[in-house]
This record gives C-alpha cells, structure tokens and sequence, in this order.
C-alpha cells in the first residue's frame, strides 16, 4: 500500500519587515523535500511589542506574496509549553486529519520545548540573521512614502487601549500638618511632586521613592503608604482614548530638605488647612484637584 508523503510544516514567527535569506532559504528547503508545506505563525498576546511588533495578518501577506501557494495558519502563544504544543497537534490535526506531519524550524526555535507526537527537524541556519537587530536598525527611519504613514495609522489603531500609571507623593511634615508642593518651570500652579511609572519599577511604590528624589533631592521619609489611585484629567489626554491613573502615596519626612529638581523649578510647603483657600484662588494645578481634596479630606481636621 502506498503511503501519503508527510506534509512539511514550518514553525516560525518572521517578524521582519521583509523575508530576508534565511527565511527564503528556510521555506526553499522544506518545499524540496515536501509536495506540501504549511507554515505556523507565532501570535503572542501583547499586541504590538517591540518583540512582536507585526500582527498575523500582516506577515500572512508578506510570505503569500512570494509563495501564494503555502497555507498559512496562526498558533496563539501559551503560558505552558505542554499547552501550546497539544494546540499545534490540534490545529494540524483538525484541519488536515488525513495527513501526516513534519515540523521544521532552526536549532534555537520551538524544538527545546515542542513535546507534542509528529517529528521535528531542525534546519540549520544559512547565515546569522538577528530578527531583533533588524527590527532596531529600522526603529527610527522615516520614509516618505504613503505605506509608510498608512503603516503607522494601522498599527497605532491597533493597539489594545492603555492605561498610563503614574505616582504622586504627598510628602508631609511636622505630623502631616504641611505637605510639599512644587511648580514646574513656565507654570504658575502647584503640584504633587510625581511622574511616570518606569518598567524597571520593582512595583509603584518603588515608582513613588524614585520620582521623589528625582524631583526633590536626596531626602530621607518614611515609607510610602498607599492613600487612593485615581483617573487624572490630564489635558494632554483629553482627546484621547488612553488615559493616566495614578496612585497617591503618603510619606514623612525624616531627614534633609527638599530641594526642586528634574522637572521642578521650585518646592514649597504649604499648610494641610490651607488647601481649600489655595484652590478658590486657583493657585493649585488642576489635574491635581482630586489628589488635593483626598488629602483635605484626610487630614484637614
């Protein structure tokens, strides 16, 4: 009895801006030793990283431009790799359950962790390729072209709608009778010292302690303590579907003065019983009004 020819099956990603020789040759030696070849599209759940910066549909189109023939089938990431790997069984099973299956990819792909039933061979690569180094000599071109800013439109709509965090800290003294403000150069109001969560941020209370001595200086306080989190009504996000929310940390001064700095032009202290006087004359910046109030409400007695 004759036997079907299994068919080839390519495990990749190709998150590059265009096939470049490896992925050609890569496609090339698997059609030579199959009739058939598919090709499984990695789809990782954050939408848009610097990782995984191009969506399915836009790569599918990339490889069927010069192989119009191979079918093209996505394969969401998983947290485990016993997971991901019964869903690639499931997924070539179900859509062809009459063939057989060869799953190809280089050295350093899925093979450490594929645990599934059908063989695996690994191809060897024909040139050193890095994916992630391409993708960062391209990061900061502009090209005037109209695919170009259509590019960027796609990609921008795209994305998952976010949620910036940010930190503001209510630095008091004098048994939390007097709070810290500062004004930022061209503005007349005062604000919570604060700023942007980073990524390097360990959590947002680490987020609070830096911010703090980047605007006010090498000052010893007391640990930070969670008070409320908050939607702010920044203006620069007004018209836009992302948003900022921050959280608002108390803490006490124990050691040193507080001295303007990083974007900061100026530090004051300003009396707790003071606040509402202080925003009647509008002299508090309006995105902190909330915050303000919070800290009225809480210790203004």
């Amino acid at each position: 009895m004759q036997t079907t020819k299994p068919t080839g099956v390519i495990i990749a990603r190709f998150q590059t801006p265009s096939l470049h020789e490896g992925h050609l040759e890569l496609i090339r030696q698997v059609k030579m030793k199959h009739n058939r070849v598919l090709i499984i599209l990695g789809v990782s759940p954050v939408k848009g990283s610097r990782k995984n910066p191009l969506d399915y549909y836009t790569r599918e189109r990339m490889i069927k431009q010069q192989f119009p023939e191979i079918i093209i089938l996505p394969l969401s990431d998983q947290k485990y790799d016993t997971v991901w790997s019964k869903k690639l069984d499931e997924l070539l099973h179900n859509n062809f359950p009459h063939e057989t299956f060869v799953l190809y990819g280089s050295r350093d792909s899925f093979m450490g962790t594929y645990s599934g039933r059908y063989p695996t061979e690994a191809l060897p690569p024909v040139k050193d390729y890095n994916a992630t180094a391409m993708r960062e000599a391209l990061s900061d071109k502009v090209f005037d072209t109209e695919e170009f800013r259509a590019g960027i439109i796609y990609n921008t709509y795209n994305l998952f709608p976010a949620v910036y965090a940010t930190v503001d800290i209510a630095l008091f003294r004098n048994n939390r009778q007097q709070l810290l403000v500062g004004r930022k150069p061209n503005e007349n109001n005062w604000r919570l010292p604060g700023g942007f969560s980073d990524p390097t941020d360990e959590c947002f209370e680490t987020a609070a302690a830096r911010e703090l001595r980047e605007e006010c200086g090498s000052v010893e306080t007391s640990a930070m303590e969670y008070l409320a989190s908050v939607r702010i009504d920044d203006w620069r996000y007004r018209s836009e579907t992302n948003k900022i929310i921050t959280t608002l940390f108390a803490t006490d001064l124990l050691y040193g003065e507080p001295a303007a700095g990083d974007d900061l032009a100026e530090v004051r202290w300003i009396t707790v019983t003071d606040i509402p006087e202080l925003i009647r004359k509008q002299e508090l910046a309006d995105t902190h009004l909330p915050l303000f109030q919070r800290l009225v409400d809480k210790y203004a007695k």
